[in-house]
């Protein structure tokens, strides 16, 4: 499945990351100020993109405790039909824990030209180091 994928180690348990993917205002620090979300299963959430112009929204599909957040993911505008998703995961490792953060699913948005939408995920992932602000959260 094409995705987009990045991860970092963080020097902290699963328990004290999860607090920063488990809150609205730990979201908000680290991955959009102006987030909106009901974070229950099946709330609904919307964001600024990275650029600033595009919104982006979705509904909350998974949410696992100190194990992994899962968000559908839809550019509102964009002429995506279907939304893709965002899938962060904690996985506990010696020292503290692996944060991977996957944006899959660009196949089924139902957009002609979904490859060059996945390859701007691409350089946003690298632009906008979502994942190096969690880690300065978390080592608040």
């Amino acid at each position: 499945m094409p995705e987009v994928a990045r991860s970092i180690d963080i020097p902290a348990p699963p328990s004290q990351v999860w607090r920063w993917l488990s809150t609205p205002e730990g979201l908000r620090h680290w991955l959009s100020p102006e987030l909106e979300i009901d974070l229950t299963l099946g709330g609904a959430y919307r964001m600024p993109g990275g650029d600033g112009e595009t919104w982006i929204s979705g509904v909350v599909l998974e949410m696992v405790p100190e194990g992994r957040l899962v968000l559908s993911w839809l550019e509102e505008d964009a002429g995506w039909i279907h939304p893709g998703r965002l899938v962060v995961t904690l996985e506990p490792i010696a020292g503290g824990t692996r944060v991977g953060l996957v944006h899959d699913g660009f196949a089924g948005i139902g957009k002609t030209g979904w490859t060059d939408t996945m390859e701007a995920y691409e350089r946003g992932a690298d632009k906008h180091q979502v994942l190096r602000r969690l880690a300065g959260a978390v080592a608040i």
